[in-house]
């Protein structure tokens, strides 16, 4: 043991930050899921508990493994893993296993698990574009050779996994447009950008406003709709929930929503204290996508803010990193991951406290363990892969800051 910890590197205090993540998603994971353990497996409620040890154990063995790796190899593998990524998005969109009229997941052979394409599909994303931030500096405020090679994987990327999960598209855009900001992209090139992405988004709206007013919700669940039709549906009754309060109680995530209202006022200032969650028993994913509900419920607004503030402080972390890293694609591949793990994170929480229309996306190192949480912490491993190159150069005397002029990878 004591020589694996000595042969582990990278920034200490981003290590600390998933120790203190990962055994708060041990005791939440624990109390949001004794119910359904007790339901599903006749009294044993510790099930959930050994599960969520495996999946932490599992990424934690993932973030040492890829902390190791020299982070240059991400660049040569990101030109085929992005390009492999594609035709799997496309498979997914057709034929993949199909929950909530959406396909987000692949089925594996042989070990008969099921992995969501999308969380693959941002890794390799922010990895190849990271790269080519990285080469392009020289021509990128060029709109031909500079903005559409680096624009249309992401615009590509979105596309094919907006269908099926629209919140982790816009999630996934709103990432690559503040890379590409701070890659020195053309201002006005992403403003263009921005407004074209913003059609959908107000078309929804106008969607969901229209469906209100005429009180001709398309709310059925036939099975002669297309799925695209069925995501649309969907799209448009969240909207149509998070700004006129839905149809009653009868609205699935008007539920939802509720609940985790409920959640929050009963645990007040100090929360109930850990375990005693009561409303674990009507919220609907407690221990995923409403599993901070559940933190503040036990915890209080304390124990909120505190989670608030891990992420917060992982992220300036990662800004340091991108500060002191004297190549252009391990700072720019550094500040995409991360990025994307607090954008998340804050997505999820403004979710639960009704900021944000009912998305699916989880609380990164928190929620139950899934193909999120490996690929969360393959992130994070990359990220640490960084940092470690930035101390040894730091050891050796050579830091510097970060130019963003170099082409590197």
């Amino acid at each position: 043991m004591n020589q694996l910890l000595n042969k582990t590197r990278g920034d200490k205090v981003i290590w600390t930050l998933v120790v203190i993540l990962a055994l708060m998603s041990l005791l939440v994971v624990y109390s949001s899921t004794g119910s359904l353990a007790y339901k599903m497996y006749k009294g044993n409620t510790e099930v959930y508990l050994f599960k969520q040890v495996a999946f932490i154990s599992i990424g934690i063995m993932l973030i040492y493994f890829f902390h190791m790796v020299n982070y240059t190899i991400y660049s040569k593998v990101s030109q085929v893993l992005f390009w492999l990524v594609i035709p799997l998005l496309l498979y997914t969109l057709f034929f993949g296993v199909k929950l909530n009229e959406g396909s987000r997941w692949i089925r594996l052979p042989i070990i008969n698990l099921t992995f969501q394409t999308s969380d693959l599909a941002k890794l390799a994303l922010f990895m190849y574009i990271s790269r080519l931030l990285s080469k392009k500096q020289d021509t990128i405020k060029d709109f031909r050779k500079g903005f559409v090679p680096v624009i249309v994987p992401v615009a590509v990327t979105c596309a094919l996994i907006a269908p099926a999960n629209l919140s982790t598209a816009l999630l996934v855009g709103a990432t690559s447009m503040l890379l590409l900001f701070i890659g020195r992209v053309s201002g006005k090139h992403l403003v263009l950008t921005g407004l074209v992405a913003m059609i959908p988004v107000v078309m929804l709206v106008l969607a969901a406003v229209y469906q209100h007013s005429n009180g001709n919700g398309i709310k059925s669940k036939s099975e002669n709709r297309s799925r695209l039709t069925a995501r649309v549906s969907t799209w448009v009754n969240r909207v149509e929930t998070f700004m006129y309060g839905g149809a009653g109680e009868d609205n699935d995530d008007n539920y939802q929503v509720n609940q985790a209202k409920i959640a929050i006022a009963k645990g007040g200032l100090m929360g109930l204290g850990p375990g005693n969650s009561e409303q674990r028993n009507f919220l609907p994913h407690p221990y995923s996508d409403f599993i901070y509900a559940i933190i503040i419920e036990e915890y209080g607004i304390v124990g909120g803010a505190v989670v608030m503030f891990v992420y917060l402080i992982f992220l300036f972390r990662s800004i340091q990193l991108f500060r002191k890293c004297p190549y252009a694609f391990g700072a720019f591949l550094a500040l995409a991951l991360s990025f994307t793990l607090v954008i998340q994170a804050m997505a999820n929480m403004a979710v639960n406290v009704n900021l944000f229309p009912v998305t699916g996306v989880t609380l990164p190192l928190v929620s139950m363990g899934g193909s999120s949480f490996l690929f969360t912490c393959i992130a994070i491993g990359i990220i640490l892969s960084v940092s470690r190159y930035v101390e040894k150069n730091a050891n050796d005397g050579e830091e510097e800051p970060v130019n963003v002029e170099a082409a590197n990878g």
